[in-house]
This record gives structure tokens, sequence and C-alpha cells, in this order.
């Protein structure tokens, strides 16, 4: 896989530009390294407000279609892919298994991982990219000069590749009825789906319906449905990439999230490279408070007869 990075003139014109995109190209290098997908992901970067966010097209795609490339894709060297199948937590069947109707919400670069057909499957956003990413070096370390240096960039710019390759939830989106791919991990407890925007609820991530791997963010509190909850951590939790609400000063590094690029089709080469965490489906208590990152702008282009 390659991630082909474009800097705006926001970036290129900034006095520190050479470390801001150093930072970018280790994050984009991790993904080209753990990643066999032969498929490239243009994604354009510039300098913003918020922390992080995101813009990418989704398009709706059959069900049948998506299960038909997922266990296709199975075969190549993606364990997580096969535990899923195994499991029923992607079964073979004609509607999803989350809301019951026949399409899921998926972005440009995990239909084209997956080698689904669909020649009208092309970004609408400016410029044709798969991904814009906006990041906010004026509290970044690297970042602009006289930068706060209050987050480390390079998480940021992890987030927010990680969403634009199709992490991320369908719910409290005007498309809600049409899940997302890391919505068919979302579960409450053992067998149990959870899609819901009811903030008592409780959600986690799981490839096999048992496991719990992270809990996401179901607290209705700003943050993106699709992110793992962070305000307030988890107790015993430790901070993570794909937190909806990043810990000043932490650096946390990829883990959890390239499972979840797995399981929604990116093909790691070394079979078991991300063992389940020995962690039950069970609530968590919590505890402290996180500064929030901008959420991702995600448009549902017209496909297969969905509108846009």
């Amino acid at each position: 896989m390659i991630i082909i990075p474009t800097f705006a003139s926001s970036i290129t014109g900034d006095p520190n530009a050479a470390a801001i995109e150093a930072a970018i190209n280790s994050a984009v290098s991790i993904y080209e390294n753990v990643f066999a997908n032969p498929i490239d992901v243009s994604i354009e970067f510039q300098e913003g407000g918020g922390l992080g966010g995101s813009e990418k097209s989704l398009y709706g795609i059959n069900y049948a279609d998506f299960y038909t490339a997922y266990s296709a894709n199975a075969v190549n060297d993606n364990s997580v892919a096969t535990t899923a199948l195994a499991s029923n937590v992607v079964p073979n069947q004609v509607n999803n298994p989350v809301t019951g109707n026949a399409y899921l919400a998926m972005s440009t670069a995990d239909i084209r991982a997956l080698g689904i057909n669909c020649p009208t499957c092309t970004s609408s956003l400016p410029g044709g990219y798969d991904g814009i990413i906006t990041l906010n070096t004026s509290i970044t370390t690297p970042g602009s000069p006289g930068s706060t240096l209050v987050y480390s960039l390079m998480p940021v710019v992890e987030h927010e590749i990680d969403e634009v390759l199709g992490l991320g939830s369908s719910l409290a989106q005007t498309f809600q009825q049409y899940p997302s791919v890391e919505d068919l991990f979302r579960y409450s407890s053992s067998g149990a789906r959870s899609y819901t925007t009811n903030s008592n609820a409780k959600a986690y991530f799981s490839i096999n319906g048992t496991t719990d791997l992270a809990q996401f963010d179901n607290q209705n509190d700003g943050g993106d449905w699709g992110d793992w909850q962070s305000n307030p951590l988890p107790v015993d939790v430790s901070p993570k990439v794909q937190d909806a609400f990043a810990t000043p000063y932490a650096n946390p590094q990829l883990g959890v999230e390239l499972t979840a690029l797995e399981a929604i089709g990116y093909d790691a080469p070394e079979p078991g490279t991300f063992a389940l965490l020995a962690m039950g489906l069970a609530a968590l208590g919590v505890y402290g408070r996180r500064a929030s990152r901008g959420r991702a702008r995600q448009f549902l282009s017209g496909a297969n007869g969905l509108a846009r």
C-alpha cells in the first residue's frame, strides 16, 4: 500500500515546514510498512483549527458485495478478518446485521482495499483526494513557530489517516441507517451488538463479538462515535491514537487501531501481528477529562441507489 501525501501551501509556507512534513511522512511510512493491499491512497494535508480533522467521501455499498469481497480478502494474510468471519461478526447474508438494510457506508480507500468493483466510487473532494486532513500546528510538536507544543503531531496525523482509510461510525450522521464497516464490530456485551446514540449504552470494539479490545466513545459528548472513549479515559487504560479527546503531552503509538484497520479489510502480511487483548466485555470505570479533536466531515455520495 502506498499513501501519497500532498502538502497544501499552508504547510509548505510554514517556517517549520520541514519538521512538520517529516512527522507526516513518518506516520505515512508506518501504514506503508504494515499493510500490503495493492492500492494508492491520496491525502492532502493542510493547517487549520481544532486539533485535527478529516474529510472523506463515503459510498453506499451493497452488503452482499461487501461480504463477497471481504471473505475473498480474508485469505490475504488477514487473520483478523478470518476471526470476524468465523465468529459471525461479519455474517454471510443479504442485509447488514447492524440496521438490517442492504448497505454499508464505505470510504473510497477501503472500497479499493477490498477490491470491490465500483467504477463510480470516486472521491468528491477537491483535487480528487481520498482524504483531506487538517492539522492545528499552533498547538503541536513539532509545530509552527510559537506553538504551545501541547500535543504530539504524529498521533494526530495517524488518527486522521485512520479515518480517511475507513475507521469511524455512521452514528449521529444523516446516513445513520447505513452503518460504517467498523460499526460491524460494535458490541455492548458478549454476542450483543451495540448501535445506538443512547449515552447510557456502552459500546466496545470486538473482532469476535466476545473479547473487548477498546471502548467506543458512546457518551454523546461531542467526540466522534467511532473513536475510543476518553472523556474521561476508562480506568487503567492508557491514551490511544484514536481517542476522541487527546491527552496533553501524551505520545501514544498505533496499536489496536491497526487491528481495527485489519478488521475493515487492510492486510498485514505477518499473521498474528496484533494479538487479542485479554479483557472481557464488561462496563469499565472512568476518570479524568481530555481535550477534544475536531470532528471529521463525511459525505455520502450516490452509489448503488443511495442518494447524495
